[in-house]
């Protein structure tokens, strides 16, 4: 039972499931980093599952893979942990968000050593320049999807926003340029 009290829909085959994968990749998405201040590193993830909520009050949603470790450090219900910056990524950040993507990653600290960074007032997080925006949130609700945790967080400051700039977007597994 799902938590409208209707069944769960059952997915036909293995399959079906490789020709989802594949229909979904075909939706392009901005593609952001998540950073978050770990009380033993610092530790980011690139995220294209991202969108507002609701600009009154603020809140924005992040998906992350359930199993991952920035999804257990968000699922702490202690501060700082369940605090977080968000950074809309560039067309120009293909490099930062491909090593921010790759597994067995080192800590976010030692990906944005050669490049500019600030702490996030309230989340304390690493937040690189050269973004599009950079936003800084509060976990207001985790909710379980399938594989995935959606982070529903209150927007609590907004680090930057650029002038101008192209977004960076995924599309088909790559990041293509646009125009």
């Amino acid at each position: 039972m799902t938590d409208s009290g209707f069944p769960a829909p059952a997915f036909p085959s293995t399959a079906a499931a490789a020709d989802l994968a594949s229909a979904l990749s075909a939706w392009a998405a901005g593609v952001t980093l998540v950073t978050i201040a770990d009380d033993r590193d610092d530790i980011g993830t690139t995220v294209s599952a991202f969108c507002p909520v609701s600009l009154d009050p603020p809140m924005v949603l992040v998906s992350l893979a359930a199993g991952s470790y920035p999804a257990e450090v968000l699922s702490r219900p202690s501060l700082p942990a369940a605090r977080f910056a968000v950074t809309l990524l560039s067309a120009s950040q293909r490099v930062l968000a491909g090593q921010f993507s790759a597994s067995g990653r080192p800590s976010a600290r030692l990906i944005l050593d050669g490049v500019p960074h600030t702490r996030g007032a309230g989340s304390r997080a690493l937040i690189p320049g050269g973004g599009l925006a950079a936003l800084e949130c509060a976990v207001v609700r985790r909710v379980p999807a399938g594989d995935h945790l959606l982070v529903i967080s209150a927007v609590t400051g907004v680090a930057y926003v650029a002038e101008s700039g192209e977004p960076l977007v995924r599309f088909r597994g790559r990041y293509p340029a646009l125009g």
